[in-house]
């Protein structure tokens, strides 16, 4: 995309986050649910498929393209990117990653448009940033396979079209290998979906358990075909590199808004008859937040235009979504301190937003997994003993 396209995308986004969904955030947050209307414009405006190819109905973002308008997506309730997160993210790229083309052809210009919403299940109660040790299974019986296990805490499950199930095909693999992916369109038999998670925070975005009992699925479910079988571990490693850089610029983008909100209130309110900004105390906290943002955003964008060029597709998402969920944690708490007991009151955004960050350090890999990542990286064969 050129750079004047990718200027009117960027600024018909943050119009229309400004505008319509920033003055909807505590209506969201109180009901749990974005607006049909916020839905519908969402996929008016391309953002379901903006990280998929332009042969398949998508915007076709590069990474350093995606993450400025990740930067825009940031600053409004994360439960708005959440709609489409999975489509673009973390589940669209198992297809993107390893689908066949036949799959890609069924699948992504659906995902692309909104018409379908994809769910990532990779994640269950005892097997999330270990992958080995899923208890999911899929075993052949004649020319199918039937699928059995259960999955935790996955985003928009209970709204999903197509489920990406990764599950155990080679029980006898060691470790990460033996892992396949497996599409399962809603309404197969045997597939269900548990009631919608109470969480702390990111109120609108829905996640929930799935439940798959002798879920029967042909041949052809298998991502990447033949090919694809016990290939699910790669599939996932990459779709979760390019997460968590997906993240890492969310995270940034809704820093912004914290400083935003941090400086507005520090002008205006006043104590001993003179606005707070003019304690210096206050001025520290102000900066040290300023200062935490322009370094994510740095650290975002160069890992971006490495992750274009293919000279790191590893410890530079780890690095950037580890410092950046972080930072944005610093950041949101700086701000209820600024605003005081005001910050600490439901239906002031600095309050929502602190619950809203703190699972950023949480999923799509925790910060000590990120730590792990990135020191392997660096330490080499030194690491693993």
């Amino acid at each position: 995309m050129d750079v004047s396209d990718l200027n009117d995308v960027l600024g018909s986004v943050r119009t229309f986050i400004r505008n319509e969904v920033v003055p909807l955030e505590e209506q969201i947050d109180e009901r749990d649910e974005i607006p049909a209307s916020i839905v519908a414009q969402c996929k008016e405006m391309g953002l379901y498929g903006f990280t998929i190819g332009e042969e398949y109905g998508g915007l076709g973002l590069s990474a350093t393209e995606e993450v400025q308008l990740a930067f825009e997506l940031g600053w409004t309730t994360p439960a708005l990117r959440s709609l489409f997160g999975t489509n673009n993210g973390i589940a669209g790229h198992v297809l993107l990653e390893g689908g066949t083309e036949e799959q890609k052809k069924a699948w992504l210009p659906r995902l692309a448009s909104g018409e379908v919403t994809a769910s990532f299940g990779l994640t269950e109660a005892d097997a999330g940033s270990d992958p080995s040790s899923l208890t999911t299974t899929a075993r052949r019986d004649g020319s199918d396979w039937v699928l059995n296990g259960s999955k935790r805490y996955i985003t928009n499950s209970p709204v999903a079209d197509v489920i990406m199930v990764f599950a155990k095909t080679n029980p006898d693999a060691p470790g990460n290998r033996g892992i396949s992916t497996f599409l399962v369109p809603k309404g197969t038999p045997g597939l269900s979906v548990g009631p919608k998670d109470h969480k702390m925070g990111q109120f609108g975005a829905w996640t929930a358990d799935v439940y798959l009992d002798d879920v029967r699925v042909p041949a052809n479910a298998v991502v990447g075909g033949e090919e694809g079988i016990d290939n699910g571990f790669l599939i996932a490693a990459k779709c979760l590199a390019h997460g968590r850089l997906h993240i890492a610029a969310v995270c940034v983008g809704m820093a912004q808004r914290l400083v935003h909100e941090t400086v507005e209130y520090a002008k205006t309110r006043e104590q001993g008859g003179k606005p707070i900004a003019r304690f210096q105390l206050i001025q520290g906290l102000v900066a040290d937040s300023v200062t935490d943002t322009y370094a994510g955003r740095a650290l975002v964008m160069e890992t971006a235009r490495a992750f274009d060029s293919g000279t790191d597709k590893i410890a530079g998402p780890s690095a950037a979504k580890y410092f950046c969920s972080e930072m944005v944690g610093r950041v949101a708490d700086r701000a209820v301190q600024v605003h005081g007991g005001a910050g600490y009151m439901r239906g002031v955004a600095v309050e929502r937003f602190f619950r809203d960050a703190r699972l950023f350090r949480i999923y799509e890999g925790t910060s000590q997994i990120q730590q792990v990542i990135i020191a392997r990286d660096a330490l080499g064969k030194a690491a693993r003993g």
